[in-house]
């Protein structure tokens, strides 16, 4: 099994120009801002890119990034079962902007929300709505009580299925031919 590693952020721009940056969050949180030169590649869509990954490692360091740096030290994992070693920013990009690091946003894409920034959308809407309905039909609070349950279950278990569904949305998705062309330039 390959091995996993991690960097800080300040390691991270010290030696950008010798790595190969690939974004594993959704192409929505992507465009609202990424390491220079960061590829594309969701988490979701790792498998699929496993040949151009492996092409890629062989050339320079993998550095994986998302938002935090929980979702790219998974996509690490992953790659080391097939035998790719691959280095995390810890902190993600928000340690990266902390640092007063470069972000890059494509000119012609407004800025996306996060998938974070989403959950806390719709599960605060839920629980206002169950709350508001809940005057009237007091059966619906048990909507504001499912979801602070999911809410804590997530914290506790660190995954989030609401930000799985919403990042199932068309808006978070990336099109097959654009991982196409993330792939190729990968491979190129």
């Amino acid at each position: 099994m390959a091995r996993t590693a991690s960097l800080t952020a300040a390691q991270a721009h010290a030696r950008l120009h010798e790595l190969t940056a690939i974004d594993v969050r959704t192409p929505g949180e992507h465009a609202s801002g990424h390491l220079p030169d960061a590829h594309n590649i969701p988490l979701d869509r790792l498998d699929a890119a496993l040949p151009a990954l492996r092409t890629a490692a062989a050339r320079r360091d993998l550095l994986l990034v998302c938002a935090s740096g929980a979702r790219s030290a998974q996509a690490c994992e992953r790659l080391a079962e097939y035998g790719i070693t691959a280095t995390t920013l810890i902190g993600g990009t928000n340690a990266w902007q902390q640092l007063g690091g470069d972000i890059q946003r494509p000119a012609d894409t407004r800025a996306a929300w996060t998938v974070e920034r989403q959950v806390r959308l719709a599960a605060g809407s839920l629980v206002l709505t169950g709350l508001l309905a809940g005057r009237r039909w007091p059966k619906a609070r048990l909507v504001s009580a499912g979801v602070s349950g999911g809410l804590v279950f997530s914290a506790l278990t660190d995954t989030c299925g609401l930000a799985k569904i919403l990042a199932e949305l068309p808006h978070n998705r990336r099109t097959t031919t654009g991982l196409d062309a993330t792939i190729a330039a990968l491979t190129s």
